[in-house]
């Protein structure tokens, strides 16, 4: 989706600071005539939409929003929050709000924290991520009236479309499904999954999307035999593939639930296979192998959006399609009888 032209624009285009053209939005009379008009020619000119709601939700208390810097974890797949949150902080900036990092071991420590940062008049509203089943983050913050969007739906619990609950969530079922259907479309047909412990609500999503594009082929007898799962490390995603490929009965293609568990595939069938990756890592272009982007820009301008336009009948969701990125080298296969 095209970029909407920023502050950063206007003032760039008008010759001028940004806080002149902030104050040309917000104070108009402290800024000399000639200047105004040449800064709202360029607002004109340029197309920019002032942020009314930002701008209400400066006028609150620090123009600020909370949110958990995640504990640092091993594993490739750990840096999608990581960018994320770069996407999130830059996109904040441009509308002139500030994002302010905590730290927190557990969810009941996360929890704390909002009550430390609330009674500090710290922060106006909270970004949640790393989502779970029964998640006890998100109702402490409707029972205690706060702002908050999660990037992640509510998983395992009965508001999908609760007004309360504000939420971004990346559609990994059609991520994973567009890939599947990719390996079919060019004569695979033996195309095993490599996914996470059930009871990830995001893990068994991705996974819902493998079986939905292979049962659509007419390939879901059998597909038990095409599935293993792993936690997400190279070591164990290796083992796991070891298994897939000694059970699979000429397995000749696999998905995998994230570039962490895919890079264990390719590692343990020495590249013979085609793999799919999920995250698109830089890893994933490092090695070569096809992915599947978050397309995380966008989804950090829905949860600004959300945060900014908090009153109305609007949807208080955003379930983002990510994009699949094409790298592989293998080329399609002959199709065959079995």
């Amino acid at each position: 989706m095209s970029r909407l032209p920023t502050v950063h624009d206007v003032a760039r285009a008008a010759g001028v600071s940004r806080q002149t053209v902030s104050n040309v939005l917000n104070s108009p009379g402290i800024v000399r005539e000639d200047t105004r008009e040449r800064v709202r020619k360029a607002i004109d000119d340029l197309g920019y939409r002032p942020h009314a709601s930002a701008r209400r939700l400066r006028t609150q208390k620090s123009s600020t929003i909370g949110i958990r810097l995640d504990p640092m974890v091993d594993g490739i797949s750990g840096s999608i929050l990581d960018r994320f949150l770069h996407a999130l902080t830059e996109q904040a900036d441009a509308v002139g709000l500030r994002i302010l990092l905590f730290t927190a071991a557990r969810p009941e420590d996360e929890i704390r924290q909002f009550g430390r940062l609330i009674d500090g008049s710290d922060v106006d509203a909270f970004v949640l991520t790393s989502t779970f089943h029964g998640d006890p983050r998100t109702e402490w913050l409707i029972e205690h009236g706060q702002t908050f969007v999660t990037f992640g739906r509510p998983w395992g619990i009965d508001d999908m479309n609760d007004p309360r609950h504000a939420w971004v969530d990346v559609d990994g079922r059609a991520g994973v499904r567009a890939a599947t259907e990719s390996l079919l479309e060019r004569g695979h047909k033996r195309i095993g999954f490599l996914g996470w412990p059930t009871g990830s609500g995001t893990g068994d999503e991705r996974a819902g999307g493998w079986r939905d594009a292979m049962v659509a082929a007419g390939l879901g007898d059998g597909l038990v035999s095409l599935l293993e799962t792993a936690v997400d490390t190279v070591a164990d995603a290796r083992e796991a593939s070891a298994r897939l490929v000694e059970n699979g009965g000429g397995l000749d293609a696999v998905v995998a639930a994230s570039d962490s568990l895919a890079l264990g595939a390719v590692v343990q069938t020495n590249g013979a296979l085609p793999v799919i990756g999920f995250d698109n890592t830089p890893v994933s272009a490092a090695m070569g192998f096809s992915s599947v982007d978050q397309r995380l820009d966008e989804v950090a301008a829905g949860v600004l959006d959300l945060l900014t336009h908090n009153e109305g009948t609007a949807p208080r969701h955003r379930l983002v399609t990510p994009e699949l990125v094409l790298r592989s080298s293998h080329p399609p296969v002959v199709p065959d009888e079995r």
